[in-house]
């Protein structure tokens, strides 16, 4: 369970919006409001910030967070945008709709943020407390709704105290949202534009402003169109071999904890989530070292038992789900 912390709620003003700045700036947890709900923010480049953020909400696995920038312009520093995600912009942003984009060459979101894909959501929000927010600590910041996972949804700072006092750091009251239900999200990726979620903004408004139809969801057409949009997300060319109590021949060893295991001096490589044992700092590596291993071009990982406890589940739920077979394997 996440350590109890002192959770200062603090009216709306210019003194709180700098302080939850600061705060955010310095790796910690704040709650703001959004015109669809409050949302959980964390710097989405510090990674055991981010880390943090799915403890608090004690989220099951590790799916994409949703990243929101004061404009547009900080957006393109993120992701990479066609003409229709161009149009969708213009048409909705600040808006409750989000966008998911190719990642830029250079975007500086924690792969846990984008759970390892080369893909990030990102959205402009239309609330003058989160637009504060963001231009103030000047940098992109993720906010899953401020609750823990599977809770209904927070529309008042009350709501996200009675989820969340204890676990975070502070909470930005503004009020009640006004749109109550969470942003859309739209996919615009290898040359196709699809609804990936319903939301703030309805479809037929979203077709409008494109000239056309939306593209089905991989849900919908039964096969996936580009990463993460399964719930397998980024799976390693190497075989992973869980829960390894050796490392076998020409294997590379994803580690945790001090005690290494039989054969690790051979290892074709190593990598440790936490030589410390701690499962917040395994869950900020987890994506970074599962992708520099596997650019390794080894045949197989061998990865050590990771506790199921806190952020363990979610680690686990994540490493199962990367050494899950592929399509047209046995």
């Amino acid at each position: 369970m996440p350590i109890e912390i002192a959770t200062r709620v603090m009216k709306a003003d210019a003194r709180a919006v700098a302080e939850a700045a600061r705060c955010l700036g310095a790796g910690g947890l704040v709650a703001f409001p959004t015109e669809t709900v409050y949302g959980l923010g964390a710097d989405a480049t510090n990674g055991p910030a981010v880390a943090r953020l799915y403890a608090a909400k004690e989220r099951p696995a590790f799916n994409p967070l949703i990243v929101h920038v004061a404009d547009l312009a900080a957006a393109h520093r993120l992701a990479g945008f066609n003409d229709e995600a161009k149009r969708l912009a213009a048409a909705f942003w600040p808006g409750p709709l989000s966008l998911v984009l190719p990642k830029t060459d250079d975007c500086p979101v924690a792969a846990l943020a984008t759970a390892g894909l080369d893909t990030v959501a990102v959205r402009v929000p239309d609330h003058p407390v989160a637009c504060a927010l963001l231009a103030a600590v000047a940098r992109p910041v993720v906010a899953p709704s401020a609750n823990r996972s599977g809770h209904v949804s927070p529309t008042s700072a009350a709501h996200v105290a009675a989820d969340l006092g204890g676990r975070i750091d502070c909470i930005v009251d503004g009020g009640p949202t006004h749109v109550g239900i969470e942003s859309t999200i739209v996919a615009c990726l290898a040359g196709r534009t699809m609804l990936l979620r319903p939301g703030g903004v309805a479809r037929a408004d979203i077709e409008q402003a494109l000239g056309h139809g939306l593209d089905m969801s991989p849900e919908e057409t039964g096969s996936p169109l580009a990463p993460g949009l399964l719930a397998s997300h980024y799976a390693p060319r190497a075989r992973l071999r869980l829960d390894a109590a050796d490392v076998r021949p020409g294997e590379a060893l994803l580690a945790f904890g001090r005690d290494l295991p039989h054969g690790a001096a051979a290892a074709a490589a190593i990598l440790n989530l936490s030589a410390g044992g701690d499962l917040i700092e395994a869950a900020a590596n987890l994506f970074a070292h599962l992708r520099a291993l596997d650019q390794m071009d080894v045949a197989a990982i061998a990865v050590m038992p990771v506790p199921h406890e806190d952020l363990g589940e979610a680690i686990n739920d994540r490493l199962a789900r990367a050494a899950a077979p592929r399509s047209g394997s046995p």
